[in-house]
């Protein structure tokens, strides 16, 4: 094997970069759970992990083929032992990976993350659709290592704060649905893998969010996703500081608001891009659509929330350009 990265753990497992693929060689006998189509579900015999980014060639073949084939034909190819290993894919780039580790006394945790979300970002609960979209989906997958040992029941708590923190990352971007109003808690294709170390004497009972385990898991992740959404889709909390960067959420026909403007629409354009990254307009935005969600969710009754919004605008909005464009996403969400 070439490419060696660095050892990636405290018990020197190995990463490499191999072929669009990044790669975990255990150095201990490990146990798991993944979300693969190859040697998926628990585990006790797994060697080796890795994640692997989709060419569009891939994605052809794959029209046509079993997920589960193709990875144990990619295992071939860099001469990986397919029965004990498994593996996630995704477009993400694997030169954005994120590797993010947090310790504390003999506890080590690992995140390993690649994040696409510009074309796939959903939230549990939206309205189904197909695995791929005009050739192009998200992915956030991530590989979570621990130096300790964890029986199968806190390996699933552990997957679940994983999980959880996930969410925790994306809605502090505030990276909105595709396929809904509301803020993305993940992509349509997601993976996750995690490993404890059965070799080791410290064994842990509780991966939740109350323990110590969990909280380097959600720590780790946290900032493994952040991470890699910045390297591959360049969303930062400074260009989510946008009024309409948030309005966008909340999707409209922007050409009809146009056609109803009573001012020219070049110079309003120009007024609203000097406008739209003020902190105090995107205070006053994200404000308004917090009214708008909480009717959403049955929180505030629409009367009330029609006048908060309005007293919110004529109270604190100076710009013509984002008072304009609030008014009309309350009068078409609130009124």
């Amino acid at each position: 094997m070439k490419d060696r990265l660095f050892f990636v753990s405290s018990v020197n497992d190995e990463l490499y970069y191999l072929k669009d693929t990044i790669f975990v060689k255990f150095n201990v006998k490990r146990n798991g759970f993944s979300t693969s189509k190859l040697n998926g579900g628990f585990s006790r015999n797994i060697q080796s992990v890795f994640n692997h980014h989709l060419s569009q060639e891939n994605i052809d073949y794959l029209e046509n083929h079993d997920v589960e084939d193709y990875l144990i034909q990619h295992c071939w190819s860099l001469n990986i032992d397919s029965d004990h290993t498994t593996g996630l894919v995704t477009l993400a780039r694997m030169k954005n990976v994120s590797v993010v580790y947090k310790t504390f006394k003999n506890i080590e945790v690992v995140a390993i993350t690649t994040a696409g979300v510009r074309t796939n970002a959903s939230r549990a609960g939206d309205p189904s659709s197909y695995y791929e979209e005009n050739g192009k989906f998200g992915t956030i997958n991530t590989i979570l290592l621990t130096n300790v040992r964890l029986a199968d029941e806190t390996l699933l708590e552990a997957f679940m704060t994983a999980t959880e923190a996930k969410t925790v990352a994306l809605n502090s971007l505030k990276i909105p649905s595709q396929y809904s109003n509301h803020y993305a808690t993940g992509t349509g294709t997601d993976g996750l893998a995690v490993f404890s170390n059965l070799e080791s004497d410290n064994i842990l009972t509780n991966a939740g969010k109350h323990s110590k385990l969990g909280e380097l898991i959600g720590q780790a992740v946290i900032e493994s996703v952040k991470k890699a959404v910045r390297k591959q889709v360049w969303l930062t909390p400074k260009s989510q500081s946008n009024v309409l960067v948030r309005l966008n959420r909340y999707t409209l026909d922007i050409n009809k608001f146009y056609d109803e403007l009573d001012c020219d629409k070049s110079e309003f354009i120009i007024e609203l891009q000097k406008e739209m990254k003020k902190q105090d307009n995107v205070a006053i935005t994200s404000s308004v659509l917090n009214l708008i969600d909480e009717v959403e969710d049955n929180l505030i009754e629409k009367e009330d929330a029609l006048v908060l919004a309005q007293n919110i605008i004529k109270e604190n909005c100076n710009s013509y350009p984002i008072r304009k464009l609030l008014e009309y996403w309350i009068n078409y969400f609130i009124r």
